[in-house]
């Protein structure tokens, strides 16, 4: 039983901290730069209009937009960052102008031909160009901009730059060609960089800092880093001293006590699954059917790299474009682990209730429905960033956003899909939470963090097509950290107490109260948390600091890992040689390590205002990445499937020597590629991102450098371990289901 006053403040904390991530929302909707009804040049002719900026976002969106190259730092990592881009050429256009060179000859003009130049003209040169490109010369009242002569000159010669750039394409840059056909789609996405560029360059009219406080890094256009940002990094680690000491104190004296309530069942019987239980299977061999293709296409994804749009001297952009292979393996991974847990889901529902009539059939036409849904989102962005929407695939092709990029209907189709399987849930557990009389007991906990599932990736449907980017990066940060890093990491937290409780791994009493306890832990830090994603896009200072502070705490939780890995190596220990559970709860232990190392150092490495201001849209975001999206959620997924499928397989058809070949092969191959690929690519590149800024980072010197085409080369051997452990896992359940079902019909 948890206490009333407990569960009190557990639903006020969490009320609080939705209210704190909705006010700054209304923050970042008032405080987001505008978008010109008009921009004028300097002689009052139009140049352009607000909606083209719209219509050149939602053209390059459909043609891939976040996964080539970065907007506002988020996005793919070979291509630039258009926004720094647009904004250091222009800069150095304004350069070569004032410095007396005509407008033909400032096109030419690049970065080395001014570090030539004199020191000391150099400093009068960048004077010039600060304050011509700081000053806004928007008018609120009419909704127009002026631009200078200058910067008039510097549109149109980008505007002929990237229309042909995007137009013939660019191997080091992964660029297909044929991107845009005509010189309107050209102009359409220039415009929009245009506007990209002029919110990050000029100053709020009502503030000394741009629209996206000084970011990105450039000396150049005056773009230096605010004091604000180092104070509020020194906060963030200070309060994560606190939160850590407070957490373990908490922990030690009320929550770890009760842990070792139970006696660990040894006995392990043969199972006898229901038919709904059985028919879960479809689910997780297509999960890990999936988990391999998208390892694959990572490995495709990263040759990008090393030979630009070939593979071996095949031409594969020309079928296969680099958007297309980046977005598929970034949505595989999320279809791999959402449908784990999903089936995870449907699987404890009769283990913890009753099999309801016609559960299976339902369940079997659930897995039908995903299927759809997985199929149309693949082809729908692949023709998408192919160019057969004609630069308009909102609804069935690309969206354009990373880890949200299926189209508009299959996002619906999804979510139909996923109140489906919730349905189906309270089906079976419904019993179980009548029988609960604590409306806070584990059976109630596990039907809220299923609701929360479906709940929190709609909040997906509350930007559209041509939404201002401002508005849709704070809805789409709340499916990508709210729903993917929090509800269900809630939902697995659950369900692994339930399973863990069962076995006698832990007490029922400890599970329940340490589901509350990290549950208040993960989402008291990590909804407000969800703030340093927005740092830079277009949101107000007082958005830097509380995501600072918050994602601070976010690695309060991961701190008690510690002790969740040994207790579950004690419970291995205790169960002997032949545990029947010892492999789900290895890859659980996994989970704890790349929870601490992935998502706790490699996270908050990147989380401090300071650090990201230089280390967003480059390489270090992969190496947290990887390590918190796989290592963390793809082991949990793993962990989960295999203790629903030992529950429905017969215990002969079980092998632990595969399982032992995956787990070392898939931790072992993540913990390499970070060592000897991401981990020195993203140091490298955040050393160039420091010294010359964000732009220089980003560009093909050094994306395509000998030392990242070297580094990424040797991921080969830990891409090939990673396989082998992938492959063993897809041979463990082939196995499995052939000896327990297929063999004896």
């Amino acid at each position: 039983m948890i206490s009333p006053k407990v569960k009190a403040v557990f639903f006020f904390c969490l009320a609080l901290t939705f209210g704190v991530l909705i006010f700054g929302g209304y923050a970042i909707n008032k405080e987001k730069p505008p978008i010109p009804a008009k921009v004028l040049d300097h002689s009052g002719s139009t140049l352009f209009t607000g909606e083209d900026v719209i219509g050149g976002q939602n053209y390059f969106y459909s043609r891939g937009g976040q996964h080539i190259g970065t907007i506002w730092g988020h996005g793919a990592y070979l291509a630039p960052d258009w926004s720094a881009d647009f904004l250091h050429r222009m800069g150095l256009f304004l350069a070569a102008r004032h410095n007396g060179l005509d407008a033909p000859q400032a096109g030419t003009f690049t970065h080395d031909d001014f570090k030539k130049m004199d020191p000391a003209e150099q400093a009068r040169l960048q004077v010039l160009v600060t304050q011509e490109m700081k000053k806004n010369r928007y008018d609120p009242l009419t909704g127009v901009l002026t631009l200078t002569e200058f910067q008039t000159e510097a549109f149109k010669a980008l505007t002929g730059y990237y229309t042909e750039l995007f137009q013939n394409g660019n191997d080091r840059m992964g660029l297909q060609p044929g991107i845009v056909r005509t010189a309107e789609e050209g102009r359409l996405v220039t415009v929009f960089f245009a506007w990209l560029s002029w919110a990050a360059g000029t100053q709020r009219l009502d503030a000394e800092h741009t629209y996206t406080t000084n970011w990105p890094y450039d000396p150049l256009v005056g773009n230096e880093p605010l004091p604000d940002f180092l104070i509020w990094s020194i906060v963030s680690v200070i309060l994560l001293i606190f939160g850590i000491a407070g957490a373990l104190f908490v922990y030690q004296r009320y929550v770890g006590q009760d842990e070792y309530g139970n006696t660990l069942k040894l006995d392990f019987p043969e199972p006898k699954p229901t038919s709904s239980q059985k028919a879960t299977l479809i689910y997780f061999l297509t999960a890990i059917a999936l988990f391999t293709l998208q390892l694959g296409l990572g490995a495709v994804t990263a040759h990008f790299t090393v030979e630009g749009n070939s593979f071996f001297g095949i031409p594969i952009a020309s079928f296969l474009p680099y958007a297309a292979v980046r977005t598929w393996h970034i949505q595989l991974s999320i279809f791999f682990i959402a449908t784990c847990f999903l089936a995870a889901g449907l699987f404890i529902g009769p283990f913890v209730g009753k099999e309801p009539k016609g559960q299976a059939f339902w369940v079997v036409v659930l897995f039908g429905a995903l299927v759809v849904v997985v199929l149309g989102t693949l082809g729908g962005t692949w023709l998408s960033v192919s160019g057969f929407f004609d630069g308009d695939g909102f609804m069935f092709g690309h969206q354009g956003y990373e880890f949200i990029e299926l189209g508009r209907v299959w996002q619906l189709l999804l979510i139909v899909g996923m109140i489906i399987w919730l349905v189906l849930v309270w089906r079976a557990i419904r019993p179980a939470v009548q029988s609960e009389t604590d409306g806070g007991g584990l059976t109630h906990m596990l039907l809220y963090s299923s609701v929360s599932i479906p709940l929190f990736y709609m909040a997906g449907l509350l930007y559209g097509k041509g939404s201002h980017l401002s508005d849709a990066e704070y809805w789409r940060w709340w499916v990508v950290h709210l729903w993917v890093e929090g509800f269900f990491e809630v939902f697995a937290t659950v369900v692994m107490a339930f399973l863990l409780s069962h076995i006698g791994a832990v007490s029922k009493k400890f599970a329940l109260t340490s589901v509350y306890f990290i549950v208040f832990l993960y989402l008291g830090s990590g909804v407000i948390g969800t703030f340093h994603h927005l740092y830079w896009s277009g949101s107000p200072t007082i958005v830097i600091a509380l995501g600072a502070v918050f994602s601070a705490l976010e690695v309060v939780p991961l701190s008690l890992l510690g002790f969740e890995a040994a207790h579950n190596l004690r419970v291995v220990d205790e169960g002997g040689k032949g545990y029947a559970y010892k492999w789900p709860i290895y890859f659980f232990v996994a989970v704890a390590f790349w929870n601490l190392v992935g998502a706790g150092v490699f996270g908050f490495l990147i989380n401090p205002p300071i650090v990201l201001y230089y280390a967003q849209g480059i390489n270090t975001t992969p190496i947290h990445s990887h390590g918190a999206l796989f290592g963390v959620y793809g082991m949990l997924a793993i962990s989960l499937m295999l203790f629903s499928v030992r529950h429905i397989v017969t215990k002969a058809s079980w092998s632990d020597s595969l399982l032992k070949w995956s787990f070392w092969g898939l931790n072992g191959g993540l913990a390499g590629m970070m060592v000897f690929s991401l981990i020195p690519s993203g140091f490298f590149q955040f050393y160039h991102a420091v010294k010359e800024g964000l732009w220089f980072a980003r560009s093909p010197e050094i994306t395509s450098h000998e030392f990242i085409r070297t580094v990424t080369w040797m991921r080969m051997l830990p891409d090939v371990i990673f396989a082998v452990g992938a492959f063993s896992l897809l041979l463990f359940l082939l196995r499995s289901i052939w000896l327990s079902f297929l063999k004896k019909s």
